[in-house]
């Protein structure tokens, strides 16, 4: 009897073990979009000096854009009209988020470093 409880003990700390290691695998996924926005967002934040809400949402804009990157654009024939418009439109997007977040120099200095 001793053994069968050991046994249990042992398989529900294995289970909890195991989905403990998966969520932080999860969450050091370099691809994901979050992850993406969130380093190019902070880079911005500190080039353009934005404030909290500008802040906000400029990684909006960015994982929106990262989001549609992966499923339209990324790892098909770049040179597909459909590919290209598809990448000209999400750009637009964020052009057009960028514009209305950010003041006329912050907006003329992220033209720059793009």
């Amino acid at each position: 009897m001793k053994n069968i409880i050991a046994v249990f003990a042992f398989a529900v700390t294995m289970l909890f073990g195991v989905q403990n290691v998966s969520a932080q695998q999860l969450s050091q996924d370099k691809s994901r979009p979050e992850v993406i926005a969130k380093a190019e967002s902070a880079e911005l934040t500190e080039a353009l000096n934005l404030s909290g809400d500008q802040g906000r949402a400029v990684f909006r804009a960015l994982v929106a854009k990262e989001v549609g990157y992966q499923k339209n654009v990324e790892g098909k024939d770049a040179k597909s009209t459909s590919v290209v418009s598809e990448k000209k439109k999400l750009d637009d997007q964020l052009k057009e988020v960028m514009k209305k977040t950010l003041n006329a120099e912050q907006y003329a200095q992220w033209l720059k470093m793009n």
